[in-house]
């Protein structure tokens, strides 16, 4: 007999309970920072993409504050009805401005924004080449167009080259994460740009982990390679991690920038960002153009002394040289067990499980931010050296238990 969808969907609630996969939310009734209060308790944060503290900046609320007395709390409609403010338009210039692109686009979400690359750029009998550990809406993306769907291996650009080569195509397109958001590393992307070129390809670099942080002044993983969004390479970037607000960008050559504009559905179906988003962008740039360096330096610090006390606490990272560093543990239950005693003991920092990681590959992702201190950093270092080296022991004794059985 088919099953009730009630027994559906609680067979496979309780099949991802089982595989430690289950997942709740913490409340946050505090202002996003490095100090906290999350399901009421004070707690230092180690999970947030508030990068450089931005999300509280005294200047950002205030701007916000007057774009909503002035222009009201909602944008009405989307960009191509009547939703498209003076604010976005402004912001637009000046993001474009920012990376050195002729144009950009403004979207609601840098999900909503990755989701309509591959359906507006490509059609059947297009191939579309994507990093294994592309973000999710990536992924999605590529799901919701009609092209042929390749994953090249983890950063290995030879393998994307094999696969260009190797599959008749009509157009492509080649994307990647900038930085990848669950390891730290940054993509290869000049050799990518390279094999781009050699076959007449769009590349799409989405840098939401880098925009604000890598490169000139902060214009993101391109220009940390010299590169920019120009010509045939397209950078989709978000504004609520290193920034501290919301939404995000496309930026590039006018001509791509107005076929989104035209064809894009996530964009045309959307109702715009309410003018406090905009207006709060713009002060994030404007902190950004005299405070930038100050606070990449301060962050760069802190990714140093985190990495030197790793290594004299004997912790194992994964090669990051981001403010994402990671530890992985591999089993889902034992992460969040590590999770919860830090918690309990003032730490936030959330453990990472499948589908977002790869089976086995459970981890904890360390977000650093400017904000942070070393004392914070050595509280969090030596409770993790602790429970990490307690969850060694277990696993040693467990280990003999079982010889002896064999024995």
């Amino acid at each position: 007999m088919k099953q009730s969808w009630r027994e559906l969907v609680a067979g496979r609630h309780q099949a991802t309970l089982d595989a430690g996969l289950w997942r709740t939310r913490k409340t946050l009734s505090s202002q996003q920072g490095v100090e906290a209060i999350i399901d009421g308790r004070p707690v230092i944060n180690f999970s947030s993409n508030d990068y450089l503290g931005l999300a509280c900046h005294e200047s950002l609320g205030q701007s916000a504050e007057r774009a909503c007395r002035d222009f009201g709390v909602g944008s009405g409609a989307s960009h191509l009805v009547c939703g498209h403010h003076q604010l976005h338009h402004q912001l637009e210039l000046e993001l474009a401005a920012f990376v050195g692109a002729e144009r950009a686009i403004l979207f609601s979400s840098g999900y909503m924004a990755n989701l309509a690359m591959a359906a507006t750029f490509l059609s059947k009998g297009d191939l579309l080449l994507q990093d294994k550990l592309n973000h999710a809406s990536l992924i999605d993306s590529a799901k919701l167009s009609a092209s042929n769907f390749k994953r090249y291996a983890h950063g290995d650009v030879e393998h994307a080259a094999k696969l260009a080569s190797s599959i008749k195509f009509n157009h492509c397109m080649i994307a990647t994460d900038g930085v990848f958001s669950m390891d730290g590393d940054i993509a290869p992307l000049r050799q990518l740009q390279s094999l781009a070129s050699n076959h007449q390809a769009l590349l799409l670099v989405d840098d939401a982990h880098g925009f604000g942080l890598l490169g000139a002044t902060g214009q993101g993983a391109l220009s940390h390679h010299g590169l920019k969004p120009a010509a045939e390479v397209l950078m989709m970037a978000t504004l609520g991690k290193a920034l501290g607000c919301y939404g995000a960008f496309v930026a590039g050559d006018a001509l791509y920038i107005e076929h989104l504009t035209q064809f894009a559905r996530p964009y045309i179906y959307t109702t715009a960002l309410p003018p406090s988003v905009p207006a709060s962008v713009l002060a994030a740039l404007a902190v950004l153009a005299e405070e930038g360096d100050l606070l990449r330096t301060r962050l760069n610090d802190n990714i140093g002394y985190f990495k030197r006390a790793a290594v004299k606490h004997a912790l194992t990272l994964r090669p990051s040289s981001t403010a994402i560093q990671v530890i992985v543990v591999g089993d889902s239950n034992q992460a969040m067990n590590i999770s919860s005693a830090l918690f309990n003991q003032g730490i936030n920092l959330t453990a990472i499980r499948p589908p977002t990681v790869a089976r086995g590959s459970a981890r904890l992702r360390v977000a650093l931010s400017a904000a942070h201190t070393f004392a914070q950093i050595d509280l969090l270092i030596e409770l993790l050296a602790e429970l990490l080296a307690e969850l060694l022991s277990q696993q040693l004794k467990q280990d003999s238990a079982e010889l002896s059985d064999c024995g």
